[in-house]
């Protein structure tokens, strides 16, 4: 029998969680059973498709769909040739968008179709808010739907999913690429200082990640250790705010903003501690990546966090929007380098028992294999919601 032909659909936002978790996915799937492809839309103007310079040559074609702004009811056609002219077995959607455009079009060529959601934004326009609405709607007519934590089960609970087509599948993060990338020279300059102690974020600049609250957390901290360094790593929609709110503080000159970087796992390595402030995660692939590398972790204990952060063993975390609390860890990891590589040690065994992408993408295979020998599942539900 051939190997699965297995079609990744996705709106790349830059190369960060989900554009990262696609590929820890496709690099552990194994290729004697599983050929991935990949589509992504083309939408034009600043969108970022640094994602497609990352996928592996020795997988299936990448396909642009063209996309005529934020949304172009020509793209369900579109896609639908590409599942056709490539013979897809089964599709995978990441994200509302592509869960829309997605779905629509794997009825349209006769094939199953998956998603796996990464999280939904708290914030957003009316527009995204219908968007979001009704792809978090038509997730309950997917033939199959794998949140990535207990979290994202209890949405799809609640979006009225139906129980047995929910496959939960933890997350996981590639252990192998880590660990190359750990044992390579290969990168660009060190952004520590020496002398300094330097508390790092890597990720998104959106308003769900509450760079606001890292900010005032650092300022805090600083004023009692001036020989330290705030460092983030990223891009998005925030960044020029989150740059004058910085210059504005008392720390200002030890915040540094280092746009994208392609050498995040590295970067991980220099960082004393790694923090995230996040509102909102599934369960968060940039932590998971630098426990697995080593650093210390501190975070807000929101849902997805608490399933990697068990306090005082794996990392440190404080309740959501507690500043104060967030600098008395930094503090805390400073203070205390044996105890924080304890917990640092602890956090990696927890990644390799339970998070690995190798893990992640048997769950997968055998999905994928489910689906394709299943054959389409549409119910009338389904056909009733798009008559």
């Amino acid at each position: 029998m051939r190997p699965l032909r297995i079609l990744q659909f996705i709106t790349p936002a830059g190369f960060y969680g989900a554009e990262r978790w696609v590929l820890a996915l496709v690099n552990n799937l194994d290729s004697e059973h599983v050929t991935p492809f990949l589509a992504v839309t083309d939408e034009g103007g600043g969108q970022d498709l640094t994602f497609l310079d990352y996928w592996p040559g020795d997988k299936g074609e990448i396909s642009r769909i063209a996309m005529n702004g934020r949304f172009d009811w020509r793209a369900i056609d579109r896609l639908s040739r590409v599942i056709r002219d490539r013979k897809i077995d089964v599709l995978h959607t990441h994200g509302y968008k592509s869960d829309i455009v997605g779905w629509m079009a794997a009825r349209k060529a006769g094939i199953p179709c998956v998603s796996t959601p990464h999280g939904f934004p708290t914030s957003a326009g009316l527009k995204m808010r219908l968007f979001i609405g009704a792809g978090s709607f038509l997730l309950r007519y997917f033939n199959a739907v794998a949140p990535l934590s207990e979290a994202l089960q209890r949405d799809m609970q609640r979006l009225k999913v139906p129980a047995e087509r929910t496959r939960m599948i933890q997350n996981g993060v590639d252990l192998k690429e880590i660990d190359e990338a750990l044992a390579s020279d290969v990168g660009e300059h060190d952004l520590r200082t020496p002398g300094c102690f330097t508390i790092g974020y890597i990720g998104q600049m959106i308003p769900r990640k509450g760079l606001r609250h890292l900010l005032s957390a650092f300022d805090r901290f600083h004023a009692k250790y001036p020989e330290s360094q705030l460092v983030l790593v990223g891009d998005g929609g925030e960044r020029s705010e989150l740059e004058a709110l910085a210059q504005s503080m008392a720390s200002g000159q030890a915040i540094h903003f280092a746009g994208f970087r392609a050498d995040r796992l590295r970067l991980l390595r220099q960082f004393d501690v790694f923090a995230m402030t996040s509102a909102l995660e599934g369960i968060p692939r940039c932590m998971m990546e630098a426990m697995a590398v080593g650093t210390p972790v501190v975070a807000y204990d929101i849902p997805g966090v608490d399933l990697l952060i068990e306090q005082g063993v794996t990392g440190l975390s404080v309740q959501h929007g507690d500043d104060d609390g967030l600098s008395q860890c930094f503090e805390t990891v400073l203070e205390d380098s044996r105890a924080a590589s304890a917990r640092a040690e602890a956090a990696r065994q927890l990644i390799e028992e339970q998070y690995s992408a190798r893990r992640m993408a048997l769950e997968y295979e055998q999905v994928f294999r489910e689906l394709r020998d299943q054959g389409h599942l549409a119910t009338p539900a389904a056909q009733g919601a798009v008559s």
